[in-house]
């Protein structure tokens, strides 16, 4: 009876990891995506037919560039937006792009480490693209004026000049620009940056007039259009930031929309925008204080998302004075050892959580310096990964070597207990009573079996998500044909491994469960044999339940990260090994290939007791 009920109890526990797996790893992000695709569908369709509209001709045969509804300009792809304006270059080992000299800002920029696909050839990586553009997305400084002053201040149409002979931005060689008000003020807009992401801007004033000027620095990142985003829970994309005893402020694009405008106060602090791989945060002086803002806005049928920031303590410059102000800008990919030294050099506030770590980044954070280092000394991240599954092993070698004992001494008392339901049939309390003081006599917990699984729970969620958000996974090659470790396995049986020249996945509803490659299929084996090294529990229900199991899970993990299934395969079969192993030194019987070769056999009907005609002899 208890090892009924210890086998009822494991399958809740499993139906439950699947009922809220597929909720969260299927269903519910299918549904997000069908519903933000057609939304992003719907708008694109829009802006594609504002676009279409040809510029007009002025009546001296100029052509006129083409504007929306609020007589901005509108591009009809990103090439012809950044060929649109005089730019200065930007070229460094990490970044490829240019700063526009009309309004002075940071809105071309590509990653040169990091490619599309696989492939590469394939094109680098865009981040940031100017306004106007399909998809636009750039970063701002500039100045407000003290009090409701009425001082001209440099905006988004101000053209600015070069200054001095650079005319190129590098690692080595900063580029200052200059724009006169022609009312006494000359702004200034010096650019630096490292050899990875981080800008350094330095604003300045000078004044020529008369009389005193205060001027509130500010900076914003800007973003066009709803992007596509995968909508996971594991990872947070969209506007986001940490503002001091704010701690994290993070929205999903659709909540932002809901929300029009979130305001908070800091002294020092970061907020910008982020992507599953990609980040651009605008970045105070952590001594400044300042009011920080998400915003959004629908301008010319047209999402507009901001994160900014203006310091409260004005720049106040005196006749013939100059003052400056200095802020930062990560614009990048979020590699982790990158984000950590900012945040050292800089003592920029908690700058890693740029990264979503997740509800257990306290396993997760080892669980990726641990793949890290182990890719070091490997130099493949595929076996880092059955590396790792092995330290795990070993580190819960002593509650898996008690469970298993434990398991295979209930096996061993299984006459006893049968005897035991025999003698006290008609008394439950009694039978229970005899049944406790026979696990107290043997010393065994019919529970503990249940410890693998509920353990390996968060280590398996902790991978995931190392998996599915490091930017160091992307394009990690394994073996074969895997080349991807953070995308699902590119076979599929129902393409009969690519040989039927169709897409199964694009079909509605089921779409999503018709992709099982190699490894998915693999891991469904090793876990069906797992669970062979058990007989079926008695129970009809309970046995059906456990003989789905495999196939569940083989679906359900078809569309995960290759490097986790791989985990996933890779563990059952050292589980397998470790059980069979433990329970056969506790001298348990472990009839594994009897209980597969059973699985085939054909079960005989059993025989009615009444004789033939229904009549009892």
């Amino acid at each position: 009876m208890q090892t009924d009920n210890r086998n009822m109890i494991v399958a809740i526990v499993l139906s439950v990891i699947v009922l809220f797996g597929w909720q969260f790893f299927i269903a519910g992000p299918q549904m997000e995506r069908a519903q933000r695709n057609a939304q992003i569908e719907a708008e694109q369709a829009a802006r594609d037919a504002a676009l279409a509209t040809p510029a007009t001709t002025s009546a001296g045969g100029t052509a006129v560039p083409a504007t929306d509804a609020a007589g901005n300009r509108t591009f009809a792809d990103r090439q012809a937006a950044v060929a649109a304006t005089a730019r200065v270059a930007i070229d460094t080992a990490a970044l490829k792009g240019s700063i526009n000299l009309t309004g002075g800002r940071l809105d071309d920029l590509r990653l040169k480490k990091y490619t599309e696909t696989v492939d590469p050839t394939s094109p680098i990586i865009t981040l940031l693209t100017p306004s106007g553009a399909p998809g636009g997305y750039f970063v701002e400084q500039g100045w407000v004026p003290a009090n409701g002053g009425t001082v001209k201040t440099p905006d988004r149409n101000s053209v600015w000049i070069v200054n001095g002979e650079a005319t190129i931005l590098t690692e080595a060689t900063p580029v200052t620009l200059s724009w006169d008000n022609g009312a006494g003020l000359i702004f200034h807009r010096a650019f630096a940056v490292d050899s990875n992401y981080l800008f350094t801007i330095t604003q300045s004033v000078e004044n020529r007039t008369a009389g005193d000027v205060a001027l509130f620095p500010y900076a914003k990142v800007v973003r066009e259009g709803t992007p596509k985003v995968q909508n996971f829970f594991v990872q947070h994309e969209g506007p986001l930031g940490v503002l001091g005893s704010n701690n994290l402020i993070s929205k999903k694009y659709s909540d932002l929309q809901n929300d029009k405008q979130v305001d908070a106060t800091s002294t020092g602090g970061w907020l910008g925008i982020t992507d599953k791989y990609w980040a651009t945060a605008v970045i105070a002086d952590p001594a400044a204080p300042i009011n920080a803002r998400f915003s959004y806005t629908l301008a010319a049928n047209k999402d507009v998302y901001q994160t900014s920031f203006v310091e409260t303590t004005p720049e106040a410059v005196a006749p013939g004075a100059t003052a400056q102000s200095t802020s930062y800008v990560f614009a990048g990919a979020k590699e982790e050892a990158v984000i950590g030294s900012y945040e050292q050099s800089h003592k920029f506030d908690r700058l890693e959580l740029l990264i979503d770590w997740g509800w257990l980044h306290f396993i997760t954070k080892p669980m990726f310096y641990l793949l890290r280092f182990l890719h070091g000394l490997i130099g493949n991240f595929g076996l880092a990964i059955l590396a790792v599954t092995v330290i795990v092993k070993a580190l819960f070698f002593p509650l898996a070597n008690r469970s298993y004992a434990s398991m295979a001494a209930m096996r061993r008392v299984q006459p006893e207990m049968k005897a035991i339901q025999e003698r006290f049939k008609e008394d439950r309390a009694a039978q229970q009573q005899a049944m406790m003081e026979l696990y107290k006599k043997e010393k065994i917990n019919p529970l503990s079996g249940c410890w693998p699984i509920l353990i390996q729970i968060p280590v398996f969620f902790s991978l995931y998500t190392v998996l599915f958000i490091s930017l160091e996974m992307r394009h990690a090659p394994f073996f074969g044909w895997i080349q991807d470790l953070a995308a699902p396995d590119p076979t599929n049986i129902f393409t009969l491994f690519g040989l039927v020249p169709w897409d199964p996945t694009t079909l509605p509803i089921l779409g999503g469960l018709l992709h099982l490659g190699v490894w998915p299929i693999l891991m469904g084996i090793t876990m069906w044999v797992q669970m062979k090294l058990n007989p079926p529990p008695p129970d009809p229900t309970q046995a059906m339940i456990f003989s789905l199991m495999p196939v569940i899970f083989t679906f359900m993990l078809g569309t995960f990260p290759a490097g986790l299934v791989i985990y996933w395969a890779w563990n059952n079969l050292l589980s397998v090994t470790q059980q069979w192993f433990i329970m056969k030194r506790h001298g348990a019987e472990v009839n594994l290939f009897g209980n597969i070769a059973a699985s085939f056999k054909r079960k005989p009907k059993i025989a009615s007791d009444k004789p033939a005609g229904g009549k009892a002899s």
